[in-house]
C-alpha cells in the first residue's frame, strides 16, 4: 500500500495541511516544518500524488507536446530534448500524435479534457492558425519550428526558412552547377513554401542557370525516394536542394539504386543536420538547424507563460549554417 499523507503527518507530528503545504509549490511553510515533513516523508518512502496536488493548486503541470510527422527521424531528437527539458523544469510532457490531422479543434478539445497547463506545437508544416486556436481557447502555447513572423499571434521559435532556401541556392551556384532543382516537402507545408520562395528568389539573380522544382508527398524517406525515382526517369538536374535531410537520404537511396553516384552524377544538399546525416554511408552536405537551442528557448517561453499567461507573443529566430560533407561537388 502507498504511504498516505496522513501517515506522514502522524510521523512528523504535524497536521495534514502542513504536509500538503510542504509539497505545494509556492505555499507558505517554515523551514523547521519543512525539514520535519521531508524527513518523515523520506523515512516512510512517501511521494506526493501529482494528480491530488493538481486539485489543490489548479495546475496539472502537464504540457501537451504536439507533432504531426512521426515518420521523420529528426523528431526523435526533438522529443528527447523536449521531454527531458520539460521534466527538468518539473513539468510533465503529454505527447500527442496528430498524424494527418490539420483541424485544431479536435486537438484543443482533447488537451483541454486533460487539463494541460500549456501546449507546444512542434511542427514546421502546420500553419500559424493551428497554434492560434489554442491561444483563442485560453491555453498558453508556443509554436516551435513555426513560421517566422514580425507580428506573431503566438510565440514562435524556429529558423528563417526563406533564408535557408537562399543559402541552399547560393551554395549550388558557387559549386558551378548549370542545372539545379529544389525537391521540396509537401506543397501545403509552410516550411516548404518558405524554403521554395527563398530558393527561387535567389536563383532569379542567375538566369544563366536552369532551375526546376518538384514536391514530395511528405517529409519522409519513402517520399524522397519516390520523388527522386520519378525525377530520374527524365533528365534530372545536376544538383538538388531537398526539403530536409530525410528527403535527401531517400533521394540518395534512389540515386544509388539507379546506378548513379552522388556527387559525381547528382549533388544533394539537405536541411536539419540530423544525426543520421553524418553517418559515413550518407555523409550529407546540409544546412544545420540549431534544434537544441530552439527547444531550450521554447521551454523557456512556456515556463514564462505559465507565470504570465498574458505575455506578449514574440518570434525568436536562430541562424543556420552550412555543414560541408560529401554530397556536393567542390566549389569552382
Amino acid at each position: 500500500m502507498a504511504v498516505t499523507l496522513k501517515e506522514v503527518a502522524e510521523r512528523a507530528g504535524v497536521s495534514r495541511s502542513a504536509v500538503s503545504r510542504t509539497f505545494t509549490d509556492g505555499a507558505s511553510v517554515s523551514d523547521k516544518m519543512r525539514r520535519k515533513v521531508e524527513k518523515a516523508a523520506k523515512d516512510l518512502g512517501y511521494s506526493p500524488n501529482a494528480l491530488a496536488s493538481s486539485l489543490t493548486t489548479g495546475r496539472t503541470k502537464l504540457i501537451g507536446l504536439i507533432s504531426n510527422n512521426f515518420h521523420n527521424p529528426i523528431f526523435l531528437e526533438v522529443f528527447d530534448l523536449f521531454t527531458r527539458g520539460l521534466q527538468d523544469r518539473g513539468l510533465r510532457p503529454l505527447l500527442v500524435n496528430l498524424s494527418d490531422e490539420t483541424d485544431p479543434e479536435n486537438s484543443v478539445r482533447m488537451l483541454r479534457q486533460y487539463s494541460v497547463d500549456g501546449v507546444v506545437v512542434a511542427s514546421s508544416t502546420l500553419p500559424p492558425e493551428f497554434a492560434k486556436a489554442f491561444r483563442d481557447a485560453g491555453v498558453p502555447v508556443v509554436h516551435s519550428f513555426g513560421r517566422a513572423s514580425t507580428a506573431p499571434q503566438v510565440h514562435v521559435v524556429g529558423i528563417d526558412n526563406v533564408e535557408c532556401g537562399r543559402m541552399a541556392a547560393r551554395e549550388l551556384v558557387v559549386r558551378g552547377y548549370e542545372h539545379v532543382g529544389i525537391m521540396g516537402g509537401p506543397e501545403t507545408a509552410t516550411s516548404t513554401q518558405d524554403r521554395f520562395t527563398g530558393f527561387m528568389s535567389e536563383m532569379a539573380a542567375h538566369p544563366e542557370i536552369k532551375v526546376s522544382h518538384s514536391f514530395a508527398e511528405a517529409y519522409s524517406f519513402d517520399a524522397g525516394r519516390r520523388e527522386m525515382l520519378r525525377l530520374l526517369k527524365n533528365k534530372p538536374a545536376q544538383a538538388y536542394f531537398c526539403g530536409d535531410d530525410v528527403l535527401s537520404i531517400g533521394a540518395l537511396s534512389a540515386i544509388d539504386d539507379s546506378g548513379l553516384s552522388c556527387p559525381d552524377d547528382i549533388g544533394l544538399i539537405g536541411l536539419n543536420d540530423m544525426e543520421m546525416a553524418q553517418w559515413e554511408n550518407i555523409n550529407l552536405t546540409t544546412i544545420h538547424q540549431p534544434i537544441r537551442q530552439i527547444v531550450t528557448s521554447s521551454i523557456e517561453l512556456m515556463v514564462a507563460m505559465l507565470d504570465d499567461p498574458e505575455r506578449y507573443p514574440e518570434t525568436r529566430i536562430f541562424p543556420c549554417s552550412i555543414v560541408e560533407r560529401g554530397t556536393l561537388q567542390p566549389e569552382v
